[in-house]
């Protein structure tokens, strides 16, 4: 079986085993207040050019998207996002399960546009019955998008501009920013991200750790009580060591940008071949995601031989499909499964 189902079906990088072999015996303190997540904290600081930057670790995306939107909303307000957000589509309705309204606007290949976004909040402020309306409190997008799509730096500050206007917060969900970062023409760096968003995370488990997500506040904004509000959420763990040595070590010596740029090495890989092989693709992606349309017949082929992802179906009985390169694919495994398709 040929693995493209997703970035997180491997393990662990070797070297964070081997960094949790390192701290047998030794006695960390709780919550988050050990030596690794004060170390992580600040090499994480030092590669966002942002040295008030607040960092704080989680287990998972899911979590720490839900924990970030409940507490920078106050409890009329709701998140604003693409409609192909992640939030709005894969996440369960963990966002409305917290008691928050997701706002959509149209998704242009994944991403949000800042106009669209102006007008929204615009509508709003000139709504005379807005009292009885959900009010767009922040911004969600994801970099990159839930399609693999990729905002530049204009974007971004565009974006920012519009939420400064509105007092939003801009929150960009960073599951996948090792292989964003690492993209072929990208003028997104962890520093501009730094600089145009409030909150943002890197993510962790999608780039080499067993698990774990590293938030990261850029405005002197960390929220008031966030420990407790974490703990609220059960997202606090008592061995938070764990996910701060995770990240201590993918950023020594530029491992996490290693491990994106090695996504992005084999998914070029891929969509050369499918190029080469006559396959459109459904998005062009600059990242680890590549989509194609696929027909019954090649569906069956794929089936037992290649784990990929379902993503929709189109109108013409179509399935688009996904395959996904990570920071352990094999240059063997793409041309194996380029040898099926």
């Amino acid at each position: 079986m040929l693995y493209f189902a997703s970035d997180y079906m491997e393990s662990g990088h070797e070297r964070i085993f081997r960094r949790f072999l390192e701290t047998q015996g030794e006695h960390l303190t709780a919550y988050g207040s050990d030596r690794c997540c004060r170390s992580a904290a600040e090499k994480i600081r030092a590669a966002c050019e942002c040295p008030e930057a607040e960092v704080r670790f989680l287990a998972g995306g899911t979590q720490t998207n839900q924990l970030v939107i409940d507490v920078l909303l106050k409890p009329w307000q709701g998140v604003a996002t693409a409609e192909t957000g992640h939030v709005n589509t894969h996440e369960a309705g963990a966002i409305e399960w917290s008691g928050r309204k997701v706002v959509t606007l149209p998704g242009h290949a994944g991403k949000v546009d800042p106009g669209e976004l102006r007008t929204l909040m615009e509508l709003w402020h000139g709504d005379g019955s807005r009292e009885h309306i959900v009010e767009p409190g922040m911004l969600y997008i994801s970099h990159p998008t839930e399609y693999g799509t990729l905002y530049t730096r204009a974007e971004l500050e565009a974006l920012a501009a519009v939420c400064r206007d509105f007092s939003l917060p801009l929150y960009v969900d960073g599951a996948r920013l090792g292989s964003g970062l690492a993209a072929k023409g990208t003028d997104v760096t962890l520093p501009v991200l730094a600089r145009c968003a409030d909150v943002f995370y890197i993510g962790g488990t999608k780039c080499g750790a067993l698990f774990g997500e590293a938030l990261v506040f850029t405005k002197n904004n960390l929220p008031e009580r966030l420990l407790t509000r974490i703990k609220q959420h059960g997202a606090l763990l008592a061995k938070g060591w764990s996910v701060g040595l995770q990240f201590d070590e993918l950023f020594t010596g530029g491992l996490y940008f290693e491990l994106g740029a090695h996504a992005i090495e084999m998914a070029e890989r891929l969509k050369a071949g499918l190029r080469a092989k006559g396959y459109e693709l459904y998005v062009d992606s600059p990242t680890n995601q590549q989509f194609i349309a696929a027909d019954d017949a090649l569906l069956a082929r794929l089936e037992g031989a290649v784990a990929y992802s379902f993503w929709e179906k189109l109108g013409d009985g179509r399935t688009v499909i996904r395959f996904a390169t990570s920071w352990a694919t094999r240059a063997e495994d793409v041309d194996a499964l380029l040898a099926i398709l």
